[in-house]
């Protein structure tokens, strides 16, 4: 989708809509309309999964001519919103008009009560107001730039670049090199903007200018403890589980299932499957080259045993080299996560099958399945002292496990925010001022909104408080960001059972014990998956969705040509010795590959848009 508030040529809007193509090949409609003396252009590009017919068109303007929407996502409980809306009568079935009419009646009060993943802009004409708003988990992304009586917001930062100018922020930069993406409202641009997850923006068109006013709406803070046995609550796990996974099979095409080789995706698989009168596809990436990440046998076990047909695609490292710089143009946000590259492939043969995925991501942070979790449960047991000296006993070693000596590191912090936010460091505030000539001055302060926001002084434990911010921040601005313009790139929608709301406000009900201990994570989970799947997918090690970029980033190969062109736009902004220094580091043994492939993402990134 995509809007401008202000003069501009139509031939222009077409031509930023246009950018957004493969969001919506299906259809597209763009609408001119005036909103008190504001001229406000509103596209959109339409991937139909629910009501194919023309009922479903955008934009959609209601009955009475009052209100325009434009929306990108789905409402999965939809048809029990239009229970709320008896007076209605709907043209057609699809979300788009329950959402219309749904703000219609409720306005910014009904926000709370959407279930999906969704951005939209909603026009008020009576009371001149726009509304901007988010998913609660940041699944679809919402961009904005604004000066003076102007505002361009699109799903993506093409088309506002199309229609706006802006420059490189160095201090966002360096927050990025901190956190490894960049956390919303931030881009790598100055004015150029995202929207937070679970937020509205809310802009009055007043005769001298835009009003411009941000909300939280949504958050699972509600805290009332659980009182369940363990047994209890892994059954209502499961049962939570199995209607999110339901509700979001809601579509009238052809719905497939990403799977890997582990748990989680197997359980959405599972539950996708018994409500399917046909085989469900399965779709995996592995690798060419023998590679302890690559899943593929254990994926096409898991799709014999439940009854899917497994499709596969295999990549190797000339593969990588070959579409890195696509992916950046892509997700238009560089980023330290390597599993962007698999998700390229991943989608792309997705989507020469099916128009919609389900996915298994989004329960590590709810559940506690990532390393530091660990780390920040040991942080009441080790006191600063001691993990100062083994930060050093590392040193010295020359050990060379990233994630441990990071963990080490953040233990020596006493206050959460500092702690969090070293644990999930990719480099050092020392680094970064060697890298680029500056120190990161805003990382603290975004991880500090989320924990203020969400009430983490007010939960029990400290590794609740980080998985709470993780949900909210580095799920959304990572990991999902790529996966949903990555799928998207290729006209896919995929979908997260695990964050449906009911059942993320289920288990952040639930103790900590039931989540996380030491040595053990996502316990719940695990205890419901062994009710329903075989011990064969069970008992397997875990091995996440990775590509074996440790081992492709060694030597002085192809990589060190690329990050070291003198010539090259990324020199101008990057210390090449202090550069060359991390891949060296790399070449002795201590793990760099999230550092190397951010500033390969970074390099591209410099040559397709600074």
């Amino acid at each position: 989708m995509c809007g401008i508030l202000g003069s501009v040529n139509l031939a222009f809007s077409k031509e930023s809509l246009g950018a957004l193509a493969h969001r919506g090949p299906d259809d597209s409609g763009i609408i001119t309309e005036i909103a008190g003396n504001h001229r406000i252009c509103l596209g959109q590009t339409r991937l139909a999964i629910v009501d194919l017919s023309p009922s479903g068109h955008q934009p959609m303007v209601s009955a009475c001519g009052r209100y325009v929407i434009i929306f990108n996502g789905e409402i999965y409980n939809h048809l029990e919103l239009r229970g709320k809306l008896p007076e209605v009568s709907f043209r057609g079935s699809s979300d788009t008009e329950t959402l219309l009419y749904y703000l219609a009646e409720f306005g910014e009060n009904g926000l709370n009560d959407l279930n999906g993943i969704f951005a939209f802009a909603f026009l008020d004409k009576k009371i001149n107001t726009i509304i901007l708003c988010r998913d609660p988990f940041g699944v679809k992304p919402l961009y904005y730039w604004q000066e003076g009586h102007r505002l361009v917001f699109a799903s993506e930062i093409a088309p506002v670049q199309k229609l706006v100018n802006d420059t490189v922020s160095l201090n966002n930069l360096a927050t990025l090199l901190c956190l490894r993406y960049s956390p919303s409202p931030d881009t790598l641009f100055k004015k150029i903007h995202k929207i937070r997850p679970g937020h509205a923006l809310r802009v009055k068109l007043n005769d001298c200018g835009l009003g411009l006013k941000f909300r939280p709406y949504a958050f699972a803070c509600e805290r009332a403890a659980a009182k369940f046995s363990f047994a209890e609550a892994a059954d209502n796990y499961g049962f939570l589980l199995q209607q999110a996974v339901k509700r979001q099979l809601m579509s009238d095409v052809e719905v497939g299932v990403l799977l890997s080789g582990g748990i989680d995706s197997a359980l959405v698989a599972k539950f996708a499957q018994m409500d399917s009168s046909r085989p469900l596809k399965g779709f995996t990436v592995g690798f060419t080259e023998e590679d302890a990440s690559d899943e593929i046998s254990d994926a096409q076990e898991t799709a014999r045993q439940l009854g899917l047909d497994s499709i596969i695609t295999r990549i190797g490292f000339e593969d990588f080299l070959e579409i890195i710089k696509a992916c950046v143009a892509i997700v238009e946000e560089p980023l330290a996560t390597t599993s962007i590259i698999p998700m390229y492939y991943l989608a792309k043969l997705a989507a020469q099958k099916v128009k919609v995925v389900l996915s298994g991501q989004g329960a590590d942070e709810s559940l506690g399945g990532y390393g530091r979790y660990q780390g920040e449960l040991l942080h009441r047991f080790l006191p600063p002292a001691l993990a100062v000296v083994g930060n050093r006993l590392f040193d010295f070693l020359g050990l060379s496990n990233d994630q441990l000596r990071r963990g080490f590191s953040a233990l020596r912090r006493g206050d959460d925010v500092s702690r969090f936010l070293s644990a999930y460091s990719v480099f050092s505030d020392h680094e970064i001022e060697k890298l680029v000539g500056l120190r990161d001055t805003h990382s603290l302060e975004r991880v500090q909104y989320f924990y203020s926001l969400l009430g983490c002084s007010k939960i029990k434990t400290s590794v609740e408080r980080m998985m709470a911010v993780d949900l909210r921040m580095n799920l959304a601005d990572d990991l999902l960001l790529y996966t949903d313009k990555v799928t998207m790139h290729f006209s896919l929608e995929c979908r997260v059972p695990m964050l449906d709301l009911d059942l993320v406000k289920y288990i952040q009900s639930l103790p900590c014990s039931f989540r996380v201990k030491v040595g053990q994570s996502k316990i719940v989970h695990r205890e419901y998956a062994k009710m329903v799947l075989p011990d064969s997918i069970i008992n397997r090690k875990k091995k996440g969705f990775q590509s074996p970029t440790k081992k492709w980033f060694a030597g002085h190969g192809p990589v060190w040509d690329i990050l070291l062109a003198k010539e090259a736009k990324f020199a101008s902004y990057f210390d090449l010795s202090e550069v060359e220094k991390v891949l060296l580091a790399h070449e002795k043994g201590i793990n760099q590959e999230r550092q190397i492939f951010l500033l390969l993402c970074l390099n591209y990134w410099f040559q397709k848009f600074a």
